[in-house]
């Protein structure tokens, strides 16, 4: 799965996302930010919802809280994602059931730059 909505991605170097989304980069996927300002973020165009972007999603990584995310879930849903990632202390699991019911992959309460360190 290359194509990466990142959720919660803006500018600020400050933030978990910026650094995961770079990483995500470094390892070969495409980053896409989702973010109100839709900016562009390590190059790639931002977009302001997961429904503005024009081309085809396979994970939505979500980088809000955990209050936000059910709404994410269902766009994601909608779009045909393929997986759906919630970062750690994102939770809500009546999100994620409706996402596997919907015939996602589903991750909660995880980071992709965790899981690729562990893998070495």
């Amino acid at each position: 799965m290359k194509n990466w909505a990142i959720v919660g991605l803006g500018n600020n170097p400050e933030r978990a996302a910026f650094g995961v989304a770079k990483l995500l980069q470094e390892k070969g996927h495409t980053i896409t930010p989702v973010y109100p300002r839709a900016e562009t973020v390590h190059g790639e165009v931002g977009y302001k919802s997961l429904s503005e972007i024009p081309f085809r999603v396979d994970v939505v990584d979500c980088f809000i809280n955990s209050q936000l995310v059910g709404k994410v879930v269902d766009e994601a849903i909608e779009i045909g994602a393929k997986a759906i990632w919630m970062q750690l202390d994102v939770i809500d699991q009546s999100a994620a059931d409706r996402a596997a019911a919907a015939g996602l992959i589903v991750v909660m309460d995880r980071c992709p730059a965790i899981e690729y360190r562990n893998r070495v």
